[in-house]
């Protein structure tokens, strides 16, 4: 039986964000090696931007694109109840019992419902998303947003917590796309919208 697994809303929403996040970490990469937080640096091969002031065109191009997307979907997903079905609620039994069943790989997968551990990690993601919003615009106008800034303690905490939030993304995403190749059957539908489901036995 084919079915509408995910709505073209969603499905925008996903690969925009797909785009605009990958644009986003290689520019921030660059601009982090111009000064770095820690003792190491992002390969060339991982960065846009070829220089400092063409990877901040980069991610602040990326910014916006993203930002749009992000309300664009949050409103979607409220106005719709996608939020609701989908991601809620998120029951701390439920999330345990389903990452022991990952840890084994024994998780069913039904297209177009997510498991306990996916809507924590989709609720998650999206804190994130908020967080880094919040601190890039703390470092971008330290000035102007002073009473932002000091919510995180000081530009140069906000500069750190930029960078764990965005290293909380890039987690989500390894894990994300490491889930495609263990269900590869999934990333098909995220193009289409629909999916095969097995009929259930009258």
């Amino acid at each position: 039986m084919i079915v509408q697994v995910h709505p073209l809303a969603v499905r925008l929403a996903h690969w925009i964000n797909a785009f605009a996040i990958g644009c986003m970490l290689m520019s921030g990469w660059a601009i982090y090696n111009a000064s770095p937080l820690f003792d190491f640096r992002f390969p060339a091969w991982a960065t846009v931007g070829g220089w400092l002031g063409g990877s901040i065109a980069w991610h602040f191009a990326a910014m916006w694109l993203l930002a749009a997307n992000g309300l664009a979907y949050v409103a979607y997903g409220i106005g719709s109840g996608h939020f609701r079905r989908h991601f809620l609620p998120v029951r701390p039994a439920e999330v345990l019992h389903d990452a022991a069943l990952a840890a084994r790989l024994k998780l069913p997968h039904t297209p177009g419902s997510y498991n306990a551990v996916q809507r924590l990690s989709y609720l998650g993601v999206l804190a994130l998303g908020v967080l880094v919003v919040a601190s890039g615009l703390s470092i971008w106008k330290p000035v102007q947003l002073a009473p932002l800034v000091d919510l995180f303690g000081g530009y140069d905490i906000a500069r750190r917590v930029h960078f764990l939030a965005m290293a909380g993304i890039a987690f989500f995403i390894v894990v994300h796309l490491a889930l495609v190749v263990a269900v590869p059957r999934t990333l098909w539908p995220m193009f289409s919208g629909r999916a095969s489901l097995a009929r259930r036995a009258p």
